[in-house]
């Protein structure tokens, strides 16, 4: 009987003999192009006149070096070589696909992209691995960091907000590795969240009245599932009035308010001194006057930090953290506040946990690629040494389709939160009838679409 392991397909992928060969000639051409600039370059003026120059002597190289190239051919392979001297080389088409969320470098030849929440692969490939060390040691140069066989592994944000990490060889057995996560040139809307099916009117309705009460809410979810659109998207229902400062690893936020402050940290240097961590951020942030504090994800000490300021003072404090689900996010939150070094016994940090977080949302990214706010739940306090929490709206799974979408509905779960004082208190109206579960009482159904029906 033939296995499972027998039949997947697990041998390097062979690229296109021709197509390889064309990578080929352009590496040996952009090194011949390097050589020809080298004196002359000085003399260009500007970025105009250099990216001519460049132009002009690559279009000579590839008349003497491709003279069974037709004139299309040549054309293109022209333009390649200007992009490995001024862009990303064979990556740059990718970076001109607005519908590509992630860009994933296995290999020289093999390379995948995200569109539409499923992995592709593609059919760009690098000469050789020297040729991919090469683009990532460009892209890294370009926001001032390095990387080699003395500091194989970078995480860095490009200019345009893409989060890039890469890792070369020992650490990467394999290959260089390249991890590419973009962002949209127009930043979502909560508008374009409820068109893509991501929540439901319901739930759309309570956040935006959450958000405004200035509630504090921890996103929870795994890696790319969403938590971070999902926040950008409330900080549009903030008060204008209200001043935030951002804190984050590699800042990937953009925040759909005007009076913000954004900090991102800052890694050793190579004499191993210089870090600034979130912790030391949260700490400063204090004195910055901020009416709400976010910490773009929690993931070490910082997370006693973020407490303490929810609950001194700056409610509406927004995070992120990575979990599986609510209850999981809450017991890593325990742990990270173990790791600021202060031996607190366990249910006084539950006690303080209840006590700074209103709202937990779980953010998750299902089968096909769907993202879904698959659960809302209050944060109600501590009883009989567990948490309480009580679950608002969630999504309910009813299978997958022929495609390999998932589908499902939204629905109330039929509890009234005890927040609803506090947001009817800040003068905002949120009606009891959200809440009520919609299977019980013949209240119409939200579909995944967040459409009545």
């Amino acid at each position: 009987m033939t296995t499972l392991a027998t039949n997947l397909d697990t041998a390097p992928r062979t690229p296109d003999p021709e197509r390889l060969q064309r990578q080929r000639l352009k590496v040996d051409l952009h090194a011949h192009l390097v050589d020809a600039l080298e004196l002359s370059m000085l003399a260009v003026g500007n970025d105009r006149q250099l990216r001519k120059q460049v132009t002009d002597v690559a279009a000579e190289l590839v008349r003497t070096h491709g003279p069974n190239l037709d004139e299309q051919e040549r054309l293109l392979l022209r333009d390649e070589i200007v992009d490995e001297v001024f862009g990303l080389g064979p990556l740059e088409p990718l970076f001109a696909d607005d519908e590509i969320a992630d860009i994933l470098v296995n290999h020289p030849w093999e390379v995948y992209v995200e569109r539409r929440g499923r992995l592709e692969l593609t059919d760009v490939l690098f000469a050789d691995e020297a040729h991919l060390t090469r683009i990532i040691q460009r892209i890294v140069a370009r926001v001032g960091r390095r990387i080699d066989e003395s500091s194989p592994m970078v995480d860095a944000r490009l200019p345009d907000g893409s989060r890039v990490n890469a890792v070369l060889p020992p650490l990467a057995l394999d290959s260089p590795s390249l991890s590419i996560r973009r962002f949209g040139a127009q930043p979502l809307q909560l508008d374009d969240l409820l068109d893509n099916g991501s929540l439901s009117t319901s739930m759309a309705d309570f956040l935006i009245a959450a958000v405004d009460a200035r509630l504090s809410f921890l996103i929870v979810g795994g890696t790319g599932a969403g938590k971070t659109t999902l926040l950008n998207c409330l900080t549009r229902f903030m008060s204008p009035e209200e001043r935030v400062v951002t804190i984050e690893d590699a800042a990937e936020l953009v925040l759909q308010h005007r009076h913000v402050v954004r900090m991102e940290t800052r890694p050793a240097n190579t004499e191993h001194t210089g870090e600034v961590t979130q912790r030391d951020l949260v700490r400063n942030s204090l004195r910055m006057r901020p009416d709400r504090i976010i910490v773009g994800e929690v993931r070490g000490p910082e997370a006693l930090d973020m407490l303490q300021a929810m609950n001194t003072g700056h409610d509406g404090s927004f995070t992120t953290i990575h979990a599986n689900d609510t209850r999981d996010a809450l017991s890593r939150l325990e742990m990270m506040v173990g790791m600021a070094g202060h031996d607190f016994p366990v249910p006084v940090v539950r006690e303080y946990i209840a006590a700074g977080i209103d709202l937990v949302l779980h953010v998750a990214r299902l089968r096909g690629g769907m993202r879904k706010v698959v659960r809302v739940s209050e944060l109600n306090g501590v009883r009989d040494g567990e948490y309480e929490l009580r679950d608002l709206f969630t999504f309910r799974k009813a299978g997958v389709e022929e495609d390999g979408q998932a589908v499902g509905e939204f629905e109330a779960c039929g509890n009234s939160p005890r927040c609803l004082e506090k947001i009817h208190a800040a003068g905002v109206d949120v009606p009891e009838s959200l809440f009520d579960a919609d299977r019980s009482n013949g209240v119409p159904t939200e579909n995944a679409t967040g459409v009545t029906v």
